[in-house]
C-alpha cells in the first residue's frame, strides 16, 4: 500500500477497499484498490482489476444519475481514481431493497417480520419482489460492523433531521428506480443497493460509489420468474457469491473465526465475475489497464492542476 503525498494534501485515510486523500479541506482523491472485504473484514489477497471495475462503474452510474441529485464526482483521471468534492457525510447508509435477499432474507428466515422498522409480509420466498422498494438503513461504523437502524432512531439520534431524511428518502428511491431501469436494459434486475450521502452547506450530495458489485446485487431478468417458480437458486451478479463462499467455509467475520485460504484459481474466478458484472451492467467491453504508481501519481497531479485545485 503506497502512501502518496500530493501538493496541498491535508489528510489521508485508508478504508477497507479505498485510500482517500484530502486536498486542502474541500476535495478528495479516492483510489479504488484491488482489496476486497466481506463481513467488514479485509480478505488477505487482492482481486486483479477489482478497483478499476468499481471505479469505472461508479463513474458511469454517477453520470447517469446526476439529473436526480448532485453528486461528489468531478474527474476520473486514472482507471482506479476519482476526484471530487469533500462532503460532511451522514453516518448512515441508505440501503434500498427491491427483493428479499441477502441480509434481509437471513433476517426474515430467522422468523423476524420487521427490518429497520419496516414491516415485512408473511409468506415470502427468498428473492421475491417486495410490493414496493423499501429502505432499511444501517449505521456507518468507523470500525467494526454496521448496524441496522430505523428512520425513527436516525432522527431521534440526530443522525439526520426530519427535513434531511425526507430528501435522503426521496433521492434514494429515485436513484434505485433509475438503477433498475438501467439494469433492465441490460437484462438485469437491481435487487438491492446502498447509497451514501453528505452535505456541503445546506445541499445534500450523493457520495461514494453507485450501483457497483460491492454496493449492489443484480439478478438476471430472463430466468428470474422460472427460477422463482421452481425454487431454483437465482443467478446473480454481486459480491454475494464471495460471502456465500465464506459462510460455506465457516467464516462470517465473528470473533475467533479464521478467513479461509484463497487459492489463485478462486481469486481468478472472483476477478472474472467482477469483469462480467462491469460488462453486463455498462454494456461496454472491459479494457484492463495496468498503470505504474508513478504514472497514477502524475495523472492525479495533472488533474488537480487542471481543476485549479492546486
Amino acid at each position: 500500500m503506497r502512501n502518496y503525498q500530493f501538493p496541498s494534501q491535508t489528510a489521508i485515510y485508508h478504508g477497507k477497499v479505498r485510500d482517500v486523500y484530502t486536498i486542502h479541506q474541500d476535495w478528495l482523491v479516492m483510489l479504488a484498490s484491488d482489496r476486497i472485504s466481506a463481513f467488514d473484514v479485509i480478505l488477505p489477497k487482492p482481486i486483479p482489476f477489482k478497483g478499476q471495475v468499481l471505479n469505472q462503474i461508479a463513474a458511469i452510474m454517477l453520470d447517469a444519475t446526476k439529473d436526480i441529485c448532485p453528486n461528489w464526482l468531478i474527474d476520473v483521471p486514472s482507471p482506479n481514481v476519482s476526484i471530487g468534492k469533500k462532503c460532511v457525510p451522514f453516518k448512515i447508509e441508505m440501503v434500498v431493497r427491491g427483493n428479499l435477499v441477502g441480509h434481509a432474507w437471513r433476517t426474515y428466515q430467522s422468523g423476524s417480520r420487521k427490518l429497520c422498522g419496516v414491516n415485512l409480509a408473511d409468506g415470502l420466498k427468498e428473492n421475491d419482489f417486495f410490493p414496493n422498494p423499501i429502505i432499511t438503513p444501517s449505521t456507518k461504523a468507523d470500525a467494526g460492523h454496521d448496524e441496522d437502524i430505523s428512520k425513527e432512531e436516525i432522527i431521534a439520534q440526530g443522525l439526520a433531521s426530519e427535513a434531511d431524511w425526507a430528501v435522503l428518502e426521496k433521492y434514494a428511491l429515485a436513484l434505485f428506480q433509475r438503477g433498475k431501469e438501467i439494469a433492465l436494459k441490460q437484462g438485469l434486475i437491481l435487487a438491492d443497493t446502498k447509497y451514501e450521502f453528505g452535505k456541503i452547506g445546506d445541499t445534500i450530495f450523493l457520495m461514494d460509489e453507485v450501483h457497483t458489485p460491492d454496493s449492489s446485487r443484480y439478478f438476471y431478468s430472463e430466468s428470474f420468474e422460472s427460477r422463482q417458480f421452481s425454487g431454483e437458486k437465482q443467478k446473480q451478479l454481486s459480491k454475494e457469491f464471495v460471502r456465500e463462499w465464506l459462510i460455506a467455509n465457516n467464516f462470517m467475520g465473528k470473533e475467533g473465526q479464521v478467513v479461509p485460504e484463497m487459492s489463485e484459481e478462486w481469486i481468478d474466478t472472483i476477478s472474472k465475475r467482477y469483469i462480467e458484472l462491469f460488462e453486463k451492467v455498462s454494456g461496454k467491453k472491459f479494457v484492463p489497464e495496468i498503470i505504474s504508481e508513478e504514472k497514477v501519481e502524475s495523472q492525479i497531479i495533472e488533474s488537480l492542476k487542471k481543476l485549479l485545485i492546486i
